[in-house]
């Protein structure tokens, strides 16, 4: 029994660190991006999400403007990598549409590119988030670009197809794709160009393979 009067063993709480703030926020603001929409990732909601008071967003971030972004950037790079280990893997155009087919499934299934749909959309009406949007867009583009390029080395098509604006019609498809499978809730109907270009894809590598025998 304790002696009254007598000294308790208390074991202080941790608090966060500032960095472990900011990561909750980014977090929060991804995950109410992907399921509230641009219009429902407030900053009482992504708050909410990171556990902490929303005073914190403008404390590290200036504004919720400046947090979504923060958002943008780091789906950007979590799928950076994942499409780049794609290319690398890929040794054919056949294997990088095929590659691609899977990673759009795995994106609508995990809502990466609904984030960038979300702040796409809200540019259109938010002047001070255009070329902010804009910006991030840009490296995806030089990425198609180059992708493009190397899968079309060697290949007759190269000469037909340009890969700045290959480039620049893959991005775009690929996000109109993505917003229309998620307003429909029907992903098939892309899946399927995905296939019929897989064969295609396909055809011009035998072509390719024939040329250099």
């Amino acid at each position: 029994m304790a002696k009254a009067g007598g000294k308790r063993s208390i074991t202080p709480s941790r608090s966060p660190s500032s960095a472990e703030t900011r990561a909750a926020l980014v977090t929060g603001a991804v995950a109410a991006l992907r399921e509230e929409g641009f219009a429902g990732a407030s900053a009482r909601e992504i708050a909410r999400r990171a556990g902490c008071h929303q005073s914190l967003i403008f404390y590290h971030f200036g504004s919720v403007a400046k947090l979504h972004l923060a958002a943008l950037d780091a789906v950007s790079a979590a799928r950076h990598a994942r499409y780049q280990a794609m290319v690398d893997e890929a040794e054919n155009l056949g294997d990088l549409v095929r590659a691609a087919r899977a990673v759009f499934d795995e994106d609508l299934d995990q809502g990466h590119v609904t984030v960038l749909v979300e702040m796409i959309s809200a540019a259109q009406f938010t002047p001070e988030l255009r070329p902010e949007v804009a910006a991030r867009i840009r490296p995806w583009r030089a990425f198609a670009t180059d992708s493009v390029r190397e899968a079309l080395a060697g290949s007759p098509a190269a000469r037909l197809l340009p890969p700045e604006e290959v480039a620049h019609a893959v991005v775009a498809l690929y996000l109109g794709l993505e917003m229309l499978a998620n307003l429909e809730g029907d992903r098939d109907p892309a899946l399927a160009l995905f296939d019929r270009a897989g064969k295609v894809a396909s055809l011009l590598d035998i072509f390719t393979r024939g040329k250099k025998t």
